[in-house]
């Protein structure tokens, strides 16, 4: 399945940002750009993480650095509760 991609000044265009600001998404890790004869897109599906990272800093005035810590808490809370989830049916086996 090919992978869908839109132009980072498109998005940025769009969001009235500069494009570095997606640069700087990028540099930590925040998230993929996809480089392809010399331009750069973000794929498609991490629009909504972006666009996500973009609120936070623009609405809550939160820096870079700060969404990285609030991400990387994120996905660690993520992973506990798809283990619980998982947990609670090996139980529910037993029960």
């Amino acid at each position: 399945m090919e992978q869908e991609y839109i132009l980072i000044t498109d998005f940025c265009m769009s969001h009235n940002i500069e494009t570095h600001f997606v640069t700087e998404l990028y540099e930590y890790g925040l998230v993929d750009i996809v480089v392809k004869e010399d331009v750069q897109y973000i794929p498609i599906q991490q629009l909504p993480k972006a666009e996500k990272i973009l609120r936070l800093h623009a609405d809550l005035d939160i820096n870079l650095e700060g969404i990285a810590v609030i991400t990387q808490l994120l996905n660690q809370m993520e992973k506990m509760q798809d283990e619980i989830t998982q947990l609670k049916n090996k139980l529910d086996l037993f029960i």
